[in-house]
């Protein structure tokens, strides 16, 4: 390996700060570009230019802005379908979104609110059978997603921080919006009812909201009150699991807001 003295690095710096590019530089003095490119990226780093050096700021800790609606958004899809997991090896945990392959507008939409959400950080989506994991790194989840904790949602106790419920206050919608991406859906119901003697097929549009977590469930209902959406609580096998938006003009109001999934 050929090694370069001092005065050599420091001409190439000098050309590099003349606005040289790094292959002319290497050609001129006959270093790799490689090389070059390497002490560049050093001095950058000593006079604390280089990008990339400082972490990313956080809302909590660092008081940087945070994108309220989008926030809410994503929390809602993380108490439905998120977690955050640290895998062995790596230094920073995660946060996956698990999205089905037949919904991709929602995909696209979990990965724009990540990033409203985590704008200094990388999001990309991993491959799994019949879904996608949206997923984005960063030191600070705990901080923005404190629900996090060991076990399962259903096995532990679920609730909103006050700065959080000042969030989903202001932006209730996308919250709920949240929740029925990540659990939810909007269906077609029928029954059937004599109409002049004629008994006639009846459909009308309903909401579906399903998690086995009563805490959960009640963050749903409770922001459907300030809402002014009507609910029913239903049970499967004697347990309460699902809820039900079913009047008409609940149904309107969940339609202009939140629609089927895409």
């Amino acid at each position: 390996m050929k090694l370069h003295g001092t005065e050599v690095r420091l001409k190439a710096l000098a050309l590099l700060n003349a606005g040289a590019r790094n292959a002319d530089v290497g050609r001129l003095l006959g270093v790799p570009a490689g090389t070059v490119a390497y002490w560049r990226h050093q001095d950058r780093a000593e006079r604390d230019e280089c990008p990339g050096r400082h972490a990313p700021l956080c809302p909590r800790c660092d008081g940087r802005a945070l994108d309220g609606a989008a926030y809410a958004y994503l929390l809602g899809l993380y108490l439905g379908d998120g977690h955050i997991i640290r895998y062995s090896g790596h230094r920073v945990p995660s946060l996956m979104i698990t999205c089905a392959d037949q919904w991709p507008g929602l995909m696209d939409e979990c990965e724009t609110a990540m990033r409203a959400v985590f704008p200094d950080n990388s999001v990309c989506r991993a491959r799994k059978q019949g879904c996608r994991n949206v997923k984005v790194y960063s030191n600070h989840l705990p901080c923005l997603f404190p629900q996090h904790g060991p076990g399962r949602k259903h096995e532990r106790r679920i609730a909103l921080e006050r700065w959080q419920r000042e969030i989903v206050d202001a932006h209730p919608w996308s919250f709920v919006r949240g929740l029925v991406h990540s659990d939810g859906c909007r269906n077609i119901n029928w029954t059937t009812r004599l109409v002049g003697g004629v008994r006639k097929r009846y459909e009308y549009p309903r909401y579906w909201f399903t998690n086995v977590s009563d805490d959960i469930r009640r963050l749903y209902t409770d922001t459907l009150d300030r809402l002014g959406v009507e609910w029913k609580e239903c049970t499967r096998h004697g347990r309460s699991y699902n809820i039900s938006v079913a009047r008409r003009e609940s149904v309107a109001l969940m339609d202009a807001h939140i629609g089927p999934k895409y």
